[in-house]
């Protein structure tokens, strides 16, 4: 049957095109008020736009400063750019398991993974929902001098304990890729410099590995190539697209999390019936509404759901299949202590329907369709 009721549309307000600049390369105006914006809404970090979330990771990952053989701490259930990023700079990776329910990094299991080569530990909001101690994870870090960088991908407009998530940790960095709640016309990041001491290294990997930042503001003579670094900017027509959504921020975020709390509403008995299980709502966050996503019993019961919706014209989907199973994982990583959830999460999670445009009477459908295929299996 033809998808009646698609996984995801990328967001398009209408307003995008109304904004207009003079220039084609990045670092205009638009970049200036993107960064602005985000620096207010992360309480002053600096941010620089990037092209990519990956772009951004890149960035983070060469501020680590990494050796050959050094380790970072990471989820195994993420996409690949989170530990690719310190792959590339020729770090192993040491993935720990997450905590049921949010798919998050466990902090009880962190300690017992650091090494002496750990530099940095890695944790990502899974969904757009904050990770649950991010809290003890500082303290970790702060006691084993290691950086923690935020994969906060999905988690923009995401608050832990009242305070932005991407504002906690040393380093954060987001997308704006189309299937993100904001797009900067199909391809966009940023990454946001929380420590100080990283700031001025950050502004010359930022900008081709030169000062030439430092030269504008007329502090060198001349500028220079002093370090690493590549084309990171964001061309200025997409900062204007990212612009113009950036400021519906409030708009879209509430009506993605009207949507995520329908749909837990009304899958709840199911949850409470054991029939299915249910992502947790914890009051120490506010969520993004980035996803909404739920558990099955089985491997085997998912894609029978999968198949079930997909002719129902609903489509659902499972995610990411967890890194360290992957080939090459198996050469750059490895798994410390019991993978209890990751495995087991990753066989079983299925993401519903979640898009701005998504209207009521489709998120019904979804609901219902979804209900007869249990009601079918009783």
């Amino acid at each position: 049957m033809t998808t009646a009721i698609p996984f995801n549309k990328p967001l398009f307000l209408g307003t995008e095109l109304v904004q207009s600049s003079s220039s084609l390369a990045g670092r205009g105006a638009f970049t200036a008020h993107c960064e602005r914006w985000l620096s207010e809404q992360l309480k002053g970090a600096r941010v620089f736009l990037t092209t990519s979330c990956t772009a951004a990771l890149e960035i983070a990952a060469i501020l680590c400063g990494l050796a050959p053989g050094d380790e970072v701490i990471a989820p195994s259930y993420t996409f690949v750019s989170t530990v690719n990023a310190f792959v590339l700079r020729g770090a192993n990776t040491v993935f720990i398991d997450v905590e049921p329910g949010t798919m998050t990094l466990d902090p009880s299991k962190i300690e017992a993974a650091i090494t002496p080569r750990t530099r940095a530990i890695v944790p990502v909001h899974y969904a757009g929902i904050a990770c649950s101690d991010m809290d003890a994870i500082m303290v970790l870090a702060a006691k084993y001098g290691l950086l923690v960088v935020e994969d906060a991908a999905q988690a923009l407009a995401c608050t832990y304990h009242a305070r932005p998530v991407g504002s906690l940790g040393h380093m954060a960095c987001f997308s704006f890729h189309a299937t993100k709640n904001m797009t900067a016309g199909g391809q966009g990041g940023a990454i946001a410099i929380n420590d100080s001491a990283l700031l001025a290294r950050a502004e010359v990997v930022y900008d081709y590995g030169t000062n030439r930042s430092a030269f504008f503001r007329h502090e060198v003579p001349r500028y220079e190539w002093i370090d690493i670094g590549s084309n990171f900017f964001l061309p200025e027509p997409q900062a204007a697209f990212l612009w113009a959504q950036l400021q519906a921020v409030d708009l879209v975020s509430s009506r993605r999390r009207q949507l995520w709390g329908a749909y837990h509403s009304a899958l709840l008995p199911l949850h409470e019936a054991g029939t299915l299980t249910l992502p947790p709502v914890r009051k120490s966050t506010v969520h993004a509404g980035h996803l909404f996503y739920f558990f099955v019993h089985t491997a085997n019961q998912r894609g029978e759901l999968v198949r079930w919706m997909k002719e129902a014209g609903v489509e659902v989907s499972a995610h990411y299949v967890p890194l360290h199973s992957a080939p090459f994982g198996k050469t750059r990583g490895r798994f410390v202590g019991e993978d209890v959830v990751t495995t087991k999460g990753s066989e079983t999670l299925v993401r519903l329907p979640m898009f701005y445009e998504l209207k009521d009477d489709e998120q019904n459908v979804v609901i219902e369709k979804l209900k007869g295929f249990y009601a079918k299996a009783e």
